[in-house]
């Protein structure tokens, strides 16, 4: 297989995994601020459980998007 082709493929999954960890940490906000607006005593752990699941997976996409810019920059990509 081509490695540009790989190399595009890799970045479109990289784009779609930040999208879908950004979507699931704004619903978990939301539904945090909904129950908060109820009249309730906070988050849930449950909510808390998964607001910093979302946190930790944008911030594992954050780290993979540094290395595909210093493949970029280096050299190694393109």
């Amino acid at each position: 297989m081509d490695r540009r082709k790989l190399w595009r493929e890799q970045e479109q999954q990289v784009v779609e995994r930040w999208h879908a960890a950004e979507a699931r940490h704004r619903d978990v906000q939301a539904e945090i601020s909904r129950h908060a607006s109820a009249g309730g005593d906070g988050a849930s752990e449950e909510l808390k459980l998964k607001a910093e699941s979302a946190r930790a997976e944008m911030e594992a996409v954050r780290r993979q998007v540094a290395r595909l810019k210093v493949e970029f920059v280096s050299g190694k990509r393109y």
